[in-house]
C-alpha cells in the first residue's frame, strides 16, 4: 500500500461522498455541498491510496487568529496505520503561527487528538444547530 498525500481543493463529488460515507456522517448525503465546502476551506489535505480518497481533513481560519478543524476522517479500512495523524501533522504544521487550533471531537476520539497535542477547553462545551439542508 503506497499512500500519498495532496493539498486541493478539487473534488469529484463521488469520492467526496464515499468516503463520508464510509464512517457513516450524514454530511455524505450532500455530496454536491461537501464539494462546495472543501473549495472554501483555508486549506484541505487529503490521503490517497492510488485513485481511492481516503483520507481528508480541512481548515476553516482567519488566518491570523484561530483555525478550525471541522473534518478529519480516514475510511475505517485504513485505520490504524498513522494516516490521521499524519493528516494533522500536515494542518498543524499549515497552521502553526495561528493563536488557536481547534475542533470538536466525538467522545470516541478524544484519546486519539489528545495524542496529537489537544487538549480538552477548562469549562467549555462545544454547542451547535443542525439545520435541515437540501
Amino acid at each position: 500500500m503506497d499512500i500519498t498525500y495532496k493539498e486541493t481543493k478539487e473534488f469529484e463529488k463521488g469520492k467526496l461522498q464515499d468516503l463520508f460515507l464510509s464512517v457513516n456522517w450524514q454530511s455524505g448525503n450532500y455530496p454536491d455541498k461537501l464539494k462546495t465546502a472543501m473549495k472554501n476551506s483555508y486549506r484541505v489535505f487529503s490521503a490517497w491510496d492510488g485513485e481511492k480518497l481516503i483520507g481528508l481533513i480541512n481548515c476553516l481560519s482567519d488566518e491570523v487568529m484561530t483555525s478550525y478543524f471541522p473534518y478529519l476522517l480516514v475510511n475505517p479500512e485504513y485505520h490504524k496505520k498513522g494516516i490521521g495523524k499524519k493528516l494533522v501533522k500536515m494542518m498543524l504544521e499549515e497552521c502553526r503561527n495561528h493563536f488557536r487550533n481547534s475542533l470538536i471531537a466525538y467522545e470516541s476520539a478524544i484519546e486519539f487528538y489528545k495524542s496529537c497535542g489537544f487538549t480538552p477547553g477548562e469549562g467549555t462545551r462545544p454547542l451547535g444547530i443542525i439545520n435541515e439542508i437540501e
